[in-house]
């Protein structure tokens, strides 16, 4: 399939399609029309057509979706069908719950290992994933070859051990701490502030009660 540009919107509805098409899938159903999907997802048929079209269809005329084959073209276009190797640089209660995830390893996402910096925790384990110091992040990263790091460290020490990871060759940096880093062009980031996500519930919250409470 020729690559082209797919929009920053589309990419984020390809993770929904893929849980949804997922759940169907565990349902029994085998194939499924634009329109079934729509009501499911609450996405206008159109706009699923549109979306599917970026990547060559998958639909027949008269037929709909075949389930299983959409799942799986979806899960190989978000590159699921390969094992991403990844650690957690910080061992507190963020970086212990998500080591605890199950689901993480079933999508292809393996985590070999968990870091920080207090003496307490090193080689305790969670979910059987050991917790290591920093002085052996470097050959771990190169040894294990990890792809992606999980950053749950408070804003203080995140930019820092941002620069220290790209520097041992991490490419890609599942964010979760409350500062947007500063890293090459060829590192690949994503953010996950937590804050914000609550103040935007926050706000339809508030945006709610003003229409329909008075």
């Amino acid at each position: 399939m020729e690559e082209r540009e797919i929009s920053k919107a589309v990419v984020r509805r390809l993770p929904r399609y893929y849980r949804y098409l997922g759940e169907i899938l565990e349902s029994g159903i085998e194939r499924i029309s634009s329109s079934e999907l729509s009501s499911r997802m609450k996405v206008t048929a159109s706009q699923i057509r549109q979306d599917l079209n970026n990547f060559g269809g998958f639909g027949q005329q008269g037929y709909g979706y075949n389930v299983k084959y959409l799942h799986e073209e979806i899960g190989k276009i978000l590159g699921l069908d390969k094992q991403h190797n990844m650690i957690i640089v910080g061992g507190g209660n963020l970086g212990q719950a998500l080591a605890n995830y199950v689901n993480f390893e079933r999508e292809g996402f393996v985590i070999k290992g968990i870091f920080d910096v207090n003496p307490v925790l090193k080689g305790l384990s969670v979910r059987g994933i050991e917790i290591h110091m920093l002085e052996d992040l470097q050959s771990f990263i190169r040894d294990e070859e990890i792809q992606i790091a999980a950053l749950t460290l408070p804003k203080t020490k995140a930019e820092e051990m941002a620069k220290l990871l790209v520097r041992y060759g991490i490419k890609a940096i599942w964010n979760f701490a409350h500062v947007d880093l500063h890293v090459p062009e060829d590192v690949l980031v994503e953010n996950v502030h937590l804050s914000e996500s609550l103040m935007r519930l926050s706000y339809n919250i508030t945006r709610y009660e003003r229409e329909h409470l008075g």
